[in-house]
């Protein structure tokens, strides 16, 4: 069988499974909406939480006025006791709770440091961060504003006061997440899995389905067969990544600051190892449906362990040694050097070299699974 002909029909054979047309075009552009979508606002605003006033003094109800001032936070309600405070919050009725301790302005005015309290369930991390955040701003202000009318009612002309409250000032540069936001943060690394567990799942179902019947592919030696196989997938796999991190990026304000040249190249090795294991999966496996079982199993942990989320450091080092073994890890350090850090060619050429070694690695696997599932198939016709 000429090699023309075999790529027109692993073409058709793709595009003719419903099954596997909805794992490549549909998972790749329903999870580029649908995951971003939660988060488009980057950041949760006006969490409500309520207040809990012992001091009742005038700068305290100032102290509320400027908390419910800030876009990250609004006073939902004011409790007398902590422990209807404390009941509001249990019945989901706040996010939080901010207690303003008895002696609040005199301990101001002495000079001493009063303590804020403020409750609230930190496993809702982008919550709890934002209400931190509302709150240690409105407290700021509060502090800077009476120390400068200490300052002037001390002698101290106000210009200078206002520009000398603290002993230091600072000016905060956001590096690589200028938005601070969850989409700039997360998505670029996630959208990479997607692609690597979407193109993974349909080179699997397509050996898969083969393994069931007779037709072309038994035909054609098993390295022709992978290598028109990797080609059709490279290229419809090329394509869905200039839309990830080109209309896609751009859709969500992400950073694109690697030139298309140096973005396709790194892709190619990452693209073919990919292929090999999602080969291997469907040699392997005894029936089809099983390769996207263990994809999706394999999400998860992917993630966690590729450094993004979870600092290497404080990963045991047998996960992190099992993690290298997948093209995910480096591509995603890569890209997200290359493309959101605009880290030059040399600093990705480790991880360019482990993803060819991995290819390379896995095309071997996948070929020899793929071998002896098909020697197996040709035995029982």
């Amino acid at each position: 069988m000429r090699f023309g002909l075999l790529l027109k029909a692993e073409l058709k054979a793709l595009l003719s499974n419903p099954v596997i047309l909805i794992t490549v075009f549909g998972g790749v552009l329903f999870y580029s909406f649908l995951y971003p979508l939660p988060y488009s606002h980057q950041t949760p605003r006006e969490q409500q939480i309520s207040v809990v006033n012992l001091d009742k003094s005038q700068t305290s109800y100032q102290l509320e006025r400027m908390v419910d001032a800030t876009p990250q936070v609004k006073v939902m309600q004011r409790d007398s006791t902590l422990a209807d405070a404390k009941q509001a919050f249990l019945d989901g009725k706040v996010s939080g709770i901010l207690v303003i301790p008895e002696h609040f302005y005199k301990d101001l005015m002495l000079g001493k440091s009063p303590t804020l309290a403020y409750a609230g369930d930190a496993s809702y991390f982008l919550v709890y961060g934002t209400i931190v955040e509302g709150l240690a701003q409105a407290g700021g202000t509060l502090a800077a504003q009476t120390t400068v009318a200490k300052l002037v009612l001390d002698g101290e002309p106000l210009s200078k006061a206002a520009t000398q409250y603290a002993a230091t000032r600072t000016n905060l540069k956001p590096t690589f997440n200028p938005r601070i936001g969850y989409v700039d943060y997360v998505v670029p690394a996630v959208f990479v899995l997607i692609l690597q567990q979407t193109l993974a799942m349909a080179a699997g179902l397509m050996v898969g389905t083969q393994k069931q019947g007779r037709g072309y592919w038994l035909k054609v030696s098993p390295v022709k067969l992978l290598l028109a196989r990797s080609i059709v997938l490279t290229v419809i796999y090329y394509l869905l990544s200039m839309y990830y991190f080109g209309a896609s990026f751009s859709f969500y304000g992400v950073n694109q600051l690697a030139s298309a040249v140096d973005l396709l190249t790194f892709t190619l090795p990452f693209l073919l190892a990919t292929i090999a294991i999602g080969s291997w999966l469907g040699a392997i496996t005894p029936r089809r449906e099983l390769v996207t079982l263990v994809v999706l199993i394999s999400s998860m942990p992917l993630v966690f362990s590729a450094g993004f989320i979870w600092p290497i450091e404080a990963i045991p080092a047998p996960i992190v040694w099992l993690s290298e073994l997948f093209p995910s890890t480096p591509a995603i350090q890569g890209f997200l050097r290359l493309n959101q850090m605009g880290g030059s060619w040399q600093s990705v050429s480790g991880e360019y070299l482990q993803l060819w070694i991995q290819s390379i690695g896995w095309t071997l696997l996948s070929y020899i699974g793929y071998r002896k599932s098909i020697s197996k198939l040709s035995a029982k016709l």
